[in-house]
């Protein structure tokens, strides 16, 4: 362990728990730091504790659990990218973490803190949203599961205590009759914030929707699935008529702002937009 009283580099889970416990409140969790170290610089975060667990490699890795993936809090989105597992069950995750900054920040940002920044705006947050994946948090008195679709409480807020650590995601595999689609709408397709980022996953038989998970990010306080479109098309034939019905809907159904990346009719023109795009795909 370093001995810095104001940073601390623990090698295993139950020393960060220890940590945690103690130093919580004060201390702020740093692994990949990618988006902490924007935040240092550009000092919106006031911190004088660390708690570094870039060396906690119980923490990383992608393994198979039967029906689900079982993807560690600080694997890499380039170990994402490479994984055969996540290529083969989890597509969108592949597509969302190639957009994420350059090969660098591929290397180094993890999937865990993605999560835990609780930026509305994560490119890799509306695909779990969709997958409906599960959250496991650990702390000195345990391990849960959260609902990922639960798990943000508003804007950059989560109901992670301050004694607990992201340990893991958990997600159902890709269903063999099921479609994953990835959109993103930025300046650039990467290395930019998302001005809205879209994750569908659709199940159909013949022209009929039997099933429609839709998830955005940049469009509300917190990544939201877009319930009442879901509810629209489901059971639904994939036409031009409920195509044009879901693209109003949907962008009704957003709460978007306007602040610097766009406008507020920007994004829910191009929410609907993105939706009816995918869609006609589908078709």
């Amino acid at each position: 362990m370093v001995h810095d009283p104001a940073a601390w580099s623990p090698t295993s889970l139950d020393e960060a728990y220890e940590l945690l416990a103690e130093r919580g409140s004060e201390a702020t969790i740093i692994a990949g730091g990618t988006d902490l170290m924007v935040a240092l610089n550009s000092r919106s975060l006031d911190a004088g504790e660390f708690i570094d667990i870039w060396r906690l490699d119980e923490l990383r890795g992608v393994s198979d659990e039967g029906e689900t993936v079982r993807i560690g809090s600080l694997t890499t989105y380039t170990q994402l990218i490479k994984s055969p597992l996540i290529q083969q069950n989890l597509p969108s995750l592949v597509e969302s973490s190639r957009t994420i900054g350059a090969i660098q920040i591929q290397n180094r940002g993890t999937l865990g803190g993605n999560i835990v920044n609780a930026s509305p705006a994560g490119d890799s947050l509306p695909v779990l949203a969709a997958f409906d994946a599960e959250l496991e948090i650990g702390s000195v008195r345990g391990v849960r599961r959260v609902e990922f679709n639960r798990f943000y409480t508003g804007y950059r807020k989560t109901v992670m205590k301050p004694d607990e650590i992201l340990l893991a995601v958990r997600s159902r595999k890709l269903k063999p009759n099921e479609r994953s689609f990835f959109l993103k709408v930025g300046a650039r397709r990467a290395q930019a914030i998302s001005k809205i980022v879209m994750a569908v996953n659709v199940s159909t038989t013949g022209a009929v929707i039997n099933s429609i998970n839709i998830a955005l990010g940049s469009v509300a306080p917190t990544v939201m699935r877009a319930v009442e479109t879901e509810s629209l098309l489901t059971n639904e034939n994939l036409d031009p008529t409920n195509i044009e019905r879901a693209r109003r809907t949907i962008s009704q159904e957003i709460a978007p702002i306007t602040d610097v990346r766009s406008t507020e009719h920007y994004r829910r023109t191009v929410a609907g937009n993105a939706l009816a795009k995918i869609l006609h795909r589908l078709m």
